[in-house]
């Protein structure tokens, strides 16, 4: 063994040890304090990864550390003394060769690039933690600082979750959660450079572990991964972002097997995604481009893709003309019925949102919407509507010093003006919520009916309604994918070798599973709403959400102590609208498009308003039957739940001059988004 220096460094001891190069070898910190690496190249290479970023590592440092009393630890190179390094660093128990991962961090620091090393944890008193620290993005010497705090008596939180290690969760990039095997249960999806490991989750919440080989991959996840059936087998296929450019991993139609496909493009790919960007019924993909404009590749119909660069490939669709993009959420913001885009930036230009405007017209909004905000260090952000009134508001996650913003989407659909977004980040709980994270995703764990973020620190940020979020801790834990594991309703999280596995409570739910004919097979793109004693929650169907990870394709709902649900409506991509009346609770329902038409009864003939003339050739005139009625947006659909028209109404009259002959279903929607219908003719 090397002997110890010690060194004064700001009135504290700095210890520097050099015995550290195996796990074997790993040297106990006896005590709290400020620890010094001369350079990491030790022999063993930390396994598994519980720090973002996957493999690459080659090199480790190691130590062990058993507490002599319950503490919360805190273990951070964020120090004066490390500015402009790049450290990563993992913690585990278990023994040498049996590791489960417990923490972990790579770029939670804020001092200099912000590519240092936070964690913090519980220990128990007795449990020797291994702590490792290795070379992925650098071999140079560091400082550390191990910090032990008094036990944090945690608060109640609405659930809990049991951590539950699986030893075959062994593959470098365990970041995905979604259906490999079409019976609408969350797999767990492992992959390396030749292998894609699928957990196949059983009925009774266990898993089936299955190993398919597949072609060497030029390019692995190292960024990020998205899934989608993008050839329409009935399988889904996997796209991994690297920082060289994309892999696409398609099913040989029978799910036992992946053909690959290597576009060939340079691209330092952050955020991947599998969306049907025109709308054409073929999922497209698309990527995130770190120093230059963004790519995609859009579907020929035969699963071959042409790649496009925005600004640089003619007649490529405008996603914006530089780089600094990191994670892309692709939804409808604007209630239109097309997916518009919201873009994360990092450490410089300001995020951005496009909307879509059709025929592959995108229109930068980002001033006018007023969400291109500075400073902004954010690698992800969370959209989702977190106060239920039917629009979609947004989170921008922070991932350094610049602090979290929290916008409120101020959709007005009775006018033609594009209404800016509402900071009111001051009072939500965000403005004092210190931690930083590169994942924000948005899901309602506790299933109350409202939206919770998961990010960074341990935390689920629970929204408690009127705009506020409390922090549920949870030490230990560490975002991840999403699903339901065990299929009980409530949402599980996956990170590394383990499952969180939600304990739940009393409230009720429903998850949506979706089967796309018209539109794409997974209904990538579709807007799902549920109606009930609540009012209105609202789903849109995503691939690729946060930064890194693929999280299930259903729609989940929570309801809290609701016994009942009035209806279902899934707007598809193509235009299909199907509604399902009074579906119970606490079920999976699976809808396949246009099973479901429009119901041309729902609210009709109910006295809240008449129309006339029927039979009709061109105005269509509405009575209301009330003052009380303020009605704001009109649709008119086929009998096959197909919208044809979303003509304005004007003087409580819609024109309808442009159908064709037939009979059609005409859909009012009041102020609150509840929805009326009247049947007419078209002469």
């Amino acid at each position: 063994m090397k002997k110890i220096t010690l060194l004064l460094f700001c009135g504290f001891v700095v210890h520097f040890a050099n015995a550290q190069n195996t796990c074997a070898t790993a040297l106990p910190l006896t005590t709290a304090g400020l620890y010094g690496v001369d350079a990491v190249n030790g022999t063993d290479v930390p396994s598994p990864i519980c720090a973002d970023n996957g493999i690459g590592a080659t090199a480790g440092e190691w130590y062990t550390y058993t507490p002599g009393q319950n503490y919360t630890v805190t273990i951070t190179t964020d120090l004066p003394i490390n500015s402009g390094r790049d450290t990563r660093v993992h913690v585990y128990t278990g023994t040498c060769g049996s590791f489960t991962c417990y923490a972990g961090d790579d770029d939670g620091g804020t001092i200099g690039n912000g590519y240092l090393s936070i964690t913090t944890f519980a220990v128990t008193a007795g449990t020797t933690y291994y702590i490792a620290w290795d070379n992925k993005w650098s071999a140079s010497g560091f400082t550390f600082q191990l910090i032990e705090n008094p036990e944090i008596i945690l608060p109640p939180t609405p659930v809990s979750f049991v951590s539950m290690p699986i030893a075959s969760l062994t593959m470098p990039y365990n970041i995905c959660a979604v259906d490999m095997n079409n019976d609408y249960l969350d797999d767990l999806v492992g992959v390396s450079s030749s292998n894609i490991r699928i957990h196949y989750q059983n009925a009774d919440g266990t898993f089936t572990v299955t190993d398919i080989a597949t072609p060497t991959a030029e390019h692995l996840p190292s960024w990020s991964i998205a899934a989608g059936d993008y050839n329409k087998d009935g399988y889904n296929d996997l796209l991994y972002g690297s920082g060289s450019g994309l892999t696409l991993m398609r099913s040989n139609g029978l799910g036992t097997g992946f053909i690959k496909d290597n576009p060939g493009q340079n691209i330092f790919c952050q955020r991947t995604n599998f969306i049907d960007i025109n709308n054409d019924g073929n999922l497209d993909a698309f990527s995130c481009h770190d120093i230059a404009p963004n790519c995609y590749y859009l579907n020929n119909g035969d699963a071959t893709m042409t790649f496009y660069q925005s600004s640089v490939t003619p007649g490529a669709m405008n996603f914006g003309s530089i780089g600094g993009n990191y994670a892309t959420i692709w939804t409808d913001y604007d209630n239109d019925g097309d997916q518009d885009v919201f873009i994360s930036k990092c450490s410089g230009p300001p995020c951005e949102l496009h909307r879509n405007d059709g025929a592959g017209v995108f229109t930068d909004i980002s001033a006018i919407a007023q969400v291109n905000m500075t400073p902004i260090q954010s690698w992800s952000s969370a959209v989702f509507d977190y106060d239920n009134d039917g629009d979609m508001d947004i989170l921008i996650g922070s991932n350094g010093s610049s602090g979290f913003k929290f916008l409120r989407n101020n959709l007005d659909t009775t006018n033609s003006v594009e209404e800016p977004f509402t900071n009111i980040t001051a009072g939500s709980g965000w403005d004092t919520n210190t931690s930083t994270n590169r994942d924000y995703i948005a899901y309602d764990f506790d299933n109350d009916g409202l939206l919770d973020v998961m990010g960074g620190g341990g935390k689920i940020m629970f929204n408690k309604g009127n705009g506020v979020f409390e922090a549920g801790l949870f030490p230990g834990m560490s975002l991840g994918a999403v699903g339901d594991f065990n299929n009980d309703g409530f949402l599980d999280i996956q990170n590394g070798s383990k499952i969180y596995r939600n304990s739940g409570n009393a409230n009720k739910w429903i998850t949506i599973n979706l089967h796309g004919i018209q539109s794409n097979s997974n209904g990538i793109g579709a807007r799902v709403e549920i109606y009930g004693s609540w009012g209105k929650q609202i789903r849109d169907i995503r691939s690729g959400e946060g930064f890194s990870y693929m999280s299930t394709l259903n729609a989940h709902f929570g309801i809290g102590s609701a016994t009942t649900i009035d209806q279902v409506v899934i707007k598809w991509p193509s235009g299909t609208v199907d509604t399902i009346l009074n579906p119970a609770p606490n079920q999976n329902l699976l809808v396949t498009e246009g099973a479901f038409p429009l119901a041309v009864n729902h609210n009709e003939n109910n006295a809240t308003f008449v129309i006339y003339p029927n039979p009709v050739k061109q105005t269509l005139n509405v009575k209301w039957n009330t003052n009380a009625m303020n009605m704001n947006s009109a649709q008119v659909f086929d009998l096959n739940g197909k919208l044809v028209l979303k003509p304005q109404i004007v003087k409580q009259s819609v024109n309808v001059e442009s159908l064709q002959a037939g009979t059609y279903i005409l859909s009012l929607k009041d102020d609150k988004g509840t929805q009326y219908t009247q049947k007419f003719i078209k002469s």
